[in-house]
């Protein structure tokens, strides 16, 4: 008896963290301005009031679940957790999925499908609580399934789409790198999974606020160390004419690699079109027809800048950090330019200065 005192206990206590940690995380993306993971990072707007809504509704869920507040007869009970599924069905879910559409800054998508794709469950939830019967539960917990094998489908598609994005207009990935957004689609899917195929058990609930808990923390960090990619982003009229290859090649020559543009930290594929005085989207184009990407183009003359630089400093004798040549190489991320060096040259960066004898 009194070991499920001390762990009825203990769950409350974790339940009570869990609420006051969401509400917290709420407050903090709404009313703070400035970012307490990194100042220099600018966070979307959109994607940081969608994640504040997102963890409101936790913790007002939390609130409906309070173990203390739930009825004690069967009846009652079922009642009340099928009210909190529908609950569940037209908020919880939903502000997750769309939470995950704004992480991909690629294009502004359309969030009504996924009122579309809730709308039946909603609906099956609706008529559960008015007949007062689970019957239609099975068929709610098949069609939830087959929601989240085809979301995760559809977000893995995306996600690749939007590496691609990135690779074509941005030459430094750091704090946009892909394989963390679809870190939190296997955390959001896993949680859905097995907020779908719970027993309610006390291990059960045990493990759902638990997980609960590193999902708050885990979603938090990642809102506030994604860059907003939309302030990097100048306009460029769609009037000016195209021009030709040739005229695009002596305009990269002379503005890019003689003024050696491509050091600047974060440049973007519109920057470098504004200071060409072309448009994006033909200098998209040329990169295209060379059967190469922006990103590629930038890296290579990112590299080939560290390269002149080390072999100057050794034939000086002058003392050389590979990291100090990488920074002034246009990196501000050293992690960054390790990948970039080894899939330009096939070499990690030790041993290509092991190679030229340093």
């Amino acid at each position: 008896m009194y070991d499920q005192i001390r762990l009825d206990t203990i769950f409350i206590m974790l339940y009570a963290v869990v609420m006051t940690m969401a509400l917290v995380a709420s407050a903090y993306l709404l009313l703070r301005r400035g970012n307490a993971f990194s100042r220099r990072i600018k966070t979307p707007r959109r994607l940081r009031r969608w994640t504040a809504a997102f963890f409101g509704i936790v913790a007002l869920g939390h609130v409906w679940y309070m173990p203390v507040m739930l009825p004690d007869s069967g009846e009652e009970a079922l009642l009340s957790l099928m009210i909190g599924a529908l609950l569940d069905c037209l908020l919880t879910i939903p502000l997750a999925l769309v939470v995950m559409l704004c992480m991909l800054q690629d294009r502004r998508r359309p969030l009504w499908p996924v009122a579309v794709m809730m709308a039946p469950p909603a609906v099956g939830m609706v008529a559960c609580i008015v007949s007062r019967s689970d019957t239609l539960l099975p068929w709610l917990r098949g069609y939830f399934l087959l929601m989240i094998v085809g979301f995760t489908v559809y977000m893995v598609r995306e996600v690749q789409r939007y590496g691609r994005w990135l690779r074509d207009n941005y030459a430094d990935l750091e704090h946009k790198e892909v394989w963390q957004s679809l870190l939190v689609l296997a955390v959001v899917v896993l949680m859905f999974s097995f907020y779908v195929s719970g027993d309610g058990s006390m291990a059960y609930e045990f493990i759902v606020q638990v997980c609960g808990l590193l999902l708050i923390g885990f979603l938090l960090w990642r809102v506030e160390t994604l860059q907003d990619l939309t302030i990097a982003q100048p306009v460029v009229s769609e009037e000016i004419a195209g021009p030709v290859p040739d005229d695009i090649e002596r305009l990269l020559r002379e503005r890019c690699e003689a003024t050696q543009l491509y050091l600047q930290h974060d440049l973007t594929v519109s920057q470098l079109a504004q200071a060409l005085g072309i448009n994006r989207f033909y200098l998209s184009q040329y990169f295209s027809r060379k059967d190469t990407t922006y990103n590629t183009y930038i890296n290579e003359l990112r590299i080939a800048h560290f390269e002149r630089l080390y072999r100057e400093a050794v034939s000086a004798q002058r003392p050389v950090s590979a990291k100090q040549l990488a920074a002034r190489s246009g990196y501000r991320s050293y992690s960054t330019f390790s990948l970039a060096f080894k899939q330009r040259t096939g070499l990690s960066v030790t041993a290509w200065i092991n190679a030229e004898g340093g």
